[in-house]
C-alpha cells in the first residue's frame, strides 16, 4: 500500500469492520474480460464472506466460469470541508473512510446444512434484535435460492483518518466535527477515538 500510514493491519479491527458493515461489493469478471460489481447483502462468518443471489444471473455465470473474485467494504465518515481549511483551496477537500479490499475464490455452496448456516448468519447479522424465525433446510426457499462463500486469498485495510496529520491539526479536526455535530460527524469521533487519534480531553462524552 502506497499511503503506509492509512494500512490496517490489526486482525481485530478488520474484522469489526467486516462485521459491521450492512452492503459490500463483489467484483466478478465478465465473458468479456471485463469487471462486473455488483452491490450484495454480505454476512463476515468464520473468516468468510456469505451471501445470498439468484441461483441465475451475470455474477453466477461469471463465478462457474472464473471463481477469482473481488470484495469490497467501506465505512464513508466525515467530509472535510473547504471552510475547515480556508486556505488549503478545493484542492484540499478530503473525506476521511474505512475500507476493506479482499481479493480471494468465490464458490457456490451446495450442502444444505452449510448453506442454511450460512442464510442465518445473513438474518443474525442484517436482522439484529427482531424475531425472525431460523431458516430450516426444508424451507423451499432454501432450495431456491444459492448462497456464496468467498475465501480471502488477500485482505487488506486502509483506515483515512487523518494519521499523518500532527496533533494540533487532529484536534482542531475533532473540534470541528463536535461543532457540526452531523452523524457521520460523531462516527467519525468515534472512530479517532478508537484510533487514539484525539487524547482523552477531546473525546465525547458518554
Amino acid at each position: 500500500m502506497r499511503r503506509k500510514h492509512c494500512e490496517v493491519t490489526d486482525p481485530k479491527a478488520i474484522r469489526t469492520l467486516l462485521e459491521s458493515c450492512t452492503i459490500g461489493r463483489l467484483a466478478t469478471t465478465d465473458a468479456n474480460g471485463y469487471p462486473y460489481i455488483t452491490p450484495v447483502h454480505d454476512v463476515f462468518c468464520n473468516g468468510r464472506i456469505y451471501l445470498h443471489s439468484s441461483p441465475k444471473g451475470e455474477k453466477i455465470d461469471n463465478i462457474r466460469r472464473d471463481n477469482r473474485v473481488g470484495f469490497q467494504v467501506d465505512i464513508p465518515l466525515a467530509y472535510v470541508d473547504l471552510p475547515f481549511r480556508p486556505a488549503q483551496g478545493p484542492c484540499r477537500l478530503h473525506q476521511l473512510y474505512q475500507s476493506v479490499v479482499i481479493r480471494g475464490r468465490a464458490r457456490l455452496v451446495e450442502n444444505l446444512a452449510e448453506k442454511t448456516a450460512a442464510l442465518n448468519a445473513l438474518v443474525a447479522a442484517h436482522e439484529k434484535g427482531s424475531q425472525v424465525p431460523h431458516v430450516t433446510e426444508d424451507l423451499p426457499a432454501v432450495q431456491a435460492c444459492a448462497v456464496i462463500e468467498i475465501t480471502p486469498e488477500k485482505t487488506t485495510a486502509k483506515f483515512n483518518l487523518w494519521q499523518n496529520k500532527p496533533p494540533k491539526d487532529r484536534k482542531a479536526l475533532a473540534d470541528e466535527l463536535r461543532r457540526r455535530n452531523r452523524p457521520e460527524d460523531r462516527k467519525t469521533l468515534a472512530a479517532l477515538t478508537l484510533e487514539n487519534q484525539v487524547t482523552d480531553g477531546d473525546q465525547t462524552p458518554e
